[in-house]
């Protein structure tokens, strides 16, 4: 699945290297049950859906070494396609990168995916790469704050033929309460592990949810590896 995180590492020139569904039910809302009224439960299933399978436009902006960056990401679904032998649907991430409102960078990629449940098989990007996604565990429908679990390994190739490996990278999801009724959902992307130096970025994106899985608003949080420490870049939606 290609996250967000890591083409705004490399389109904004931060390192060496380069990222029709119903709402869900609310959990534990009732005052009588709990007295304070906080949502526990979270439809991370639908939310996902929301972030990568439907239309929708965001842009994120922040400040690295006092310019001003940007991104403005749209996701169009784009159908069912053959991917890799298998029908799947399809939906674009198209993204442009800003620093002090010049344009560095613009990518596109395409996720590919199936429904019922929702399971991701890989993508392919506009410099050719090709990916392939091993999906470890379901993604669940509802989620309890505090829960988090590994759920994809992505094998990254140079191209089509699958002739190069490029990168490998393991992907995790994670839900915190961020007010009574809203929670932040992670999916993290770790390091490439096919290097055994530490030369990558590892990157975060995060969407605020509600019960219903809509997206309230969303960040994007990369750690820049460097000789001393590691360096945290936070860009947020605008």
């Amino acid at each position: 699945m290609k996250t967000l995180g890591l083409y705004m590492i490399a389109g904004l020139g931060l390192s060496a290297c380069a990222s029709g569904i119903s709402g869900g039910t609310t959990a534990n809302t009732n005052p009588s049950d709990n007295p304070n009224n906080i949502v526990t439960q979270y439809p991370v299933e639908t939310a996902m859906l929301n972030i990568y399978t439907k239309q929708r436009s965001a842009r994120l902006v922040g400040t690295v070494d006092n310019q001003s960056v940007s991104a403005d990401i749209e996701v169009t679904p784009k159908g069912r396609v053959l991917f890799n032998n298998k029908a799947v649907q399809s939906a674009e991430i198209n993204t442009i990168n800003k620093v002090n409102d010049r344009i560095t960078a613009q990518s596109v990629a395409i996720n590919y995916f199936t429904l019922n449940p929702l399971v991701f098989h890989g993508f392919t990007d506009s410099t050719g790469k090709y990916s392939l996604s091993n999906q470890t565990t379901t993604i669940p429908k509802m989620v309890t704050v505090g829960d988090s679990s590994k759920f994809i390994t992505e094998t990254v190739y140079a191209d089509s033929s699958m002739g190069k490996k490029t990168g490998k990278y393991e992907q995790d999801w994670s839900l915190t309460q961020e007010t009574n009724n809203t929670a932040w959902l992670c999916i993290t992307t770790s390091e490439n592990l096919l290097l055994t130096t530490s030369t990558e970025d590892a990157a975060a994106e995060c969407y605020k949810i509600n019960s219903q899985g809509d997206i309230l608003a969303s960040k994007v949080v990369l750690n820049q590896p460097s000789a001393n420490a590691t360096k945290t870049v936070t860009l947020v939606s605008q």
